[in-house]
């Protein structure tokens, strides 16, 4: 499957864990790979036409940990991603008897291709215009936050910014979209220019941009369309 000219579909779910995730010396999740570095979830996995891969969390007992490895080898390759594991119930009552699951995340992964012109152009945000943020994203400008991690691009309008993209997890070999729309200038694709321009910065400092939502943001797999970008697969985590 070429989904990218260089990786194959496993390859960048492999790069989308480690940008996702902090994990220790026996391949255990560790924290989460963003400001703060928060407790990782209990359980994840990330699928795809080429084959599975799955991380759990670096406090499970052993005896959830061998029952989830044996449910998570048997778990068969997808035709369907949208579809749900075959195993997914019983992998989730293997964690609902360590404790209760507290989150369910299934969503498609993608990576953004280099984009062309869009409608609305966003505007890169640097030390020298930071005060476009203050107004509807003034959480990205906190003390070690997102606005450190990498670059951030927003679409301005009557001078502050109403779209903004930032990385949500720190930078490596690549790093994750987040993307915020202020409620009233939702629907006129500003989302997209942001994240555009977002993605333009980010392979400027020569890292792979990836992208992921879950499947019931119908908006946000929109935005994926629009800016042409590819799945290469599924993340799911269980927390």
């Amino acid at each position: 499957m070429n989904v990218h000219p260089n990786l194959s579909a496993i390859d960048l779910m492999s790069v989308h864990r480690t940008t996702l995730f902090r994990q220790d010396t026996n391949n255990r999740l560790g924290a989460i790979n963003e400001p703060g570095f928060p407790d990782p979830p209990r359980f994840w996995m990330g699928r795809t036409v080429q084959g599975n891969q799955w991380r759990f969390h670096h406090a499970l007992p052993p005896e959830t940990v061998a029952t989830l490895e044996e449910l998570c080898q048997a778990e068969p390759v997808p035709t369907d991603l949208r579809q749900p594991p075959q195993n997914a119930a019983a992998i989730k009552s293997a964690l609902n008897r360590h404790a209760p699951i507290q989150s369910d995340y299934r969503g498609p992964a993608y990576w953004v291709p280099r984009a062309g012109d869009s409608p609305h152009q966003a505007t890169l945000i640097t030390s020298t215009n930071a005060e476009l943020l203050h107004r509807h994203f003034a959480d990205l400008l906190e003390p070690d936050t997102y606005h450190l991690l990498g670059p951030v691009a927003a679409v301005v309008v009557d001078g502050c910014a109403v779209s903004a993209c930032f990385c949500s997890r720190i930078p490596g070999r690549a790093t994750e979209a987040g993307v915020n729309t202020h409620p009233d200038y939702r629907g006129r694709g500003y989302a997209t220019a942001a994240v555009a321009g977002w993605a333009a910065a980010v392979y400027e400092q020569g890292c792979l941009p990836l992208y992921s939502t879950s499947w019931e943001n119908l908006a946000s797999q929109a935005v994926a369309r629009k800016l042409g970008m590819i799945c290469y697969g599924e993340d799911w985590s269980l927390g």
